[in-house]
């Protein structure tokens, strides 16, 4: 038996085409607890996030964890769910909608943009294969997480390194490793709060807030830490703001071991306490909106903070579909993609070159 995937069935007249692959987290497919404990089984199962033997983590994951933390998972991701699924599910295909919009007007290529998930579905197994069938063999893989870690882009890069295993005959493939002091990305952070603030005026503060990671993955090399307090300083600076109108703080944390401080939750504690009026929060290493930004910080970090004894609490979006951010993405896919591309000439002879080589081989016999 072969340990290599059979390919897609070759066709004379198929044009080689380049494929731009998102990969964002991941999402239940519904907000109840059998969907939850699924998603969670996968998630939580991944060596990337939990860097525990497995003899220490798995009775704690299978008899604890996926016992209850499904139930109130549900409950929350119900308080949030759309329509359409997930907001981080819509968001991102919108975002995949106008990306590849974008590059085909700039480009004028027949791209394949697409978009899979780490966890849940569509899986980054099964858009792989679907580009191979669509003619890919070139793939640039863009995970949506500016800033790198190894439980974010290094487990959406394994994911991808492991469907290449079986891969018989390989693509080229090129990927992003993070793009957290890019002047688009940083630009478009900078347009989202300006024109929020132009509408529903200034804070007193401006929390930042990074999903968490443990304190240890720093203490072993991993660059998350700095790569999200030099987002921040950017930003700052971009809006202008003084050292004292900002907080870069990190949310989500999970179990009983030390994350990356300080904790979003306690700071906005501290500050309604000690009496600031407003605070608007922004998550910048979420590319769109999510369960961690609409109910974690929109709705707990607000009850929080005005429990707390603070007045005003808003919440920024993500820059989900922003024009700005479809922009800044197109700037480094284009820019990832030098080399790959064909000018326009090229590209029409191609397609008359193609049409010619179908033409001899049904001559000779050949399946088309």
């Amino acid at each position: 038996m072969t340990d290599f995937l059979p390919e897609p069935p070759f066709r004379h007249d198929q044009p080689s085409r380049i494929g731009v692959l998102l990969v964002n987290l991941g999402t239940p497919d519904a907000p109840t607890a059998p969907a939850l404990r699924a998603y969670l089984k996968e998630f939580l199962s991944d060596r990337r996030v939990v860097e525990l033997p497995r003899v220490l983590w798995w009775p704690i994951l299978n008899g604890i964890i996926l016992n209850t933390r499904p139930a109130k998972s549900a409950a929350k991701y119900a308080s949030i769910w759309l329509p359409g699924g997930s907001p981080l599910k819509v968001h991102t295909e919108q975002l995949t909608a106008r990306l590849a919009a974008e590059l085909g007007t700039r480009l004028g290529l027949p791209l394949v943009v697409d978009y899979a998930m780490r966890y849940g579905r569509p899986s980054v197994a099964a858009a792989l294969t679907a580009m191979r069938e669509k003619g890919c063999d070139r793939i640039l893989v863009l995970p949506l997480y500016p800033q790198y870690a190894g439980s974010t882009v290094g487990t959406a890069l394994d994911a991808v390194h492991r469907v290449l295993l079986k891969t018989r005959t390989l693509p080229d493939v090129r990927s992003v490793r993070h793009y957290h002091d890019r002047p688009g990305y940083i630009g478009a952070l900078r347009q989202s709060v300006e024109a929020y603030w132009a509408e529903h005026g200034r804070p007193d503060i401006l929390v930042m807030s990074f999903h968490g990671v443990p304190r240890r993955t720093l203490e072993l090399g991993d660059p998350y830490h700095c790569e999200c307090l030099k987002t921040g300083r950017l930003l700052a600076e971009a809006l202008g703001l003084a050292p004292e109108q900002y907080r870069i703080t990190f949310q989500s944390r999970f179990g009983k071991a030390e994350w990356l401080r300080p904790y979003t939750a306690d700071t906005l504690v501290e500050l309604g306490r000690t009496g600031t009026g407003r605070v608007d929060a922004i998550c910048p290493g979420f590319a769109a909106d999510c369960l961690e930004t609409l109910e974690e910080i929109a709705m707990e970090g607000k009850a929080s903070f005005l429990n707390a004894g603070g007045r005003e609490f808003h919440y920024i979006p993500a820059l989900n579909c922003r024009p700005t951010w479809v922009a800044a993405l197109a700037d480094l896919a284009e820019e990832q993609l030098t080399g790959w591309l064909p000018d326009p000439e090229q590209h029409a002879g191609d397609a008359e070159r193609l049409r010619e080589r179908a033409r001899r081989a049904i001559a000779a016999g050949s399946p088309e």
